[in-house]
């Protein structure tokens, strides 16, 4: 199978960059699933109805989330009706939505995507560990599912890493998310599960992570209360991974950093051109 996952929609320019840029790459590289961190969509906070469609029907199988998932108190409900839509995992028993789900994909596989909040640094939501081991026990991969990508929406780089080896073997992809910085860390890790600590976000790199420069720089200067924090306008660039898994096993046979627009240093998996 053919994943790719992208890292965190923040505002217009990185919604601008998935619409424009998703459906020609799902024809390109011939994916069979897509699955977007959108928790930043709607002006750099959280997701609306309206933008998750737009996502969705960009290519995207599955949305993910994180500690934005509420900032639109819209969605607490719309994400009832919508089983593409994912908060966390670990929220605590009776949050609406859904932290797993098995996706049905267009080409006819199933994957299961689920989305866990680290606690470093972050709420602290129950034990992401013990959430996601749940997940993978009722549906495991090679069996139930024919993969299985993990979106880990933590602070901490120890956090994740930690957690990649820790269902190294047991999924196709365990990707962070949440810092907007795309890392270079992508590999495969011994047991066969396709790793990075973080896939960066889709939006505008000239910004501070994504976020105008000004506002965000008199913070750390000022320390005194100021204008909204606003998504930066110029041109969104697409930052993740995508991966190549064994039809058989699942488990992932080659990978490579996406970032493809301005800004950054472009690449992209030449073995799928």
């Amino acid at each position: 199978m053919r994943l790719l996952f992208l890292g965190d929609i923040v505002g217009r320019p990185g919604r601008n960059a998935v619409t424009e840029r998703l459906p020609g790459l799902r024809d390109r590289w011939r994916l069979d699933c897509v699955v977007i961190n959108g928790e930043n969509s709607a002006g750099g906070f959280g997701i609306n109805e309206a933008i998750c469609d737009e996502i969705l029907a960009a290519g995207a199988d599955a949305i993910t989330l994180g500690n934005h998932s509420w900032d639109q108190r819209e969605t607490l409900v719309f994400i009832e009706r919508q089983p593409r839509l994912l908060r966390p995992v670990n929220y605590p028993q009776g949050t609406p939505g859904r932290g797993a789900n098995l996706i049905d994909t267009r080409s006819g596989h199933r994957v299961l995507v689920v989305n866990v909040m680290g606690r470093l640094y972050m709420d602290p939501l129950d034990d992401p560990f013990a959430a996601v081991d749940r997940e993978l026990e009722t549906c495991p991969m090679g069996q139930v599912a024919d993969a299985v990508i993990i979106d880990v929406h933590a602070e901490a780089t120890s956090e994740k890493e930690a957690m990649g080896h820790y269902f190294d073997g047991r999924a196709s992809l365990v990707v962070g998310t949440h810092t907007h910085v795309p890392t270079a860390d992508h590999r495969v890790l011994s047991g066969g599960t396709a790793y990075m600590s973080d896939a960066g976000m889709c939006g505008d790199y000239d910004s501070v992570l994504g976020m105008q420069k000004e506002e965000s720089i008199r913070r750390f200067i000022q320390k005194t209360p100021g204008a909204r924090m606003e998504p930066a306008l110029g041109e969104g660039t697409l930052s993740g991974i995508a991966v190549e898994t064994d039809d058989r096993t699942g488990l992932a046979r080659r990978v490579a950093a996406v970032r493809l627009g301005p800004n950054l240093e472009e690449t992209w998996p030449r073995f799928w051109d």
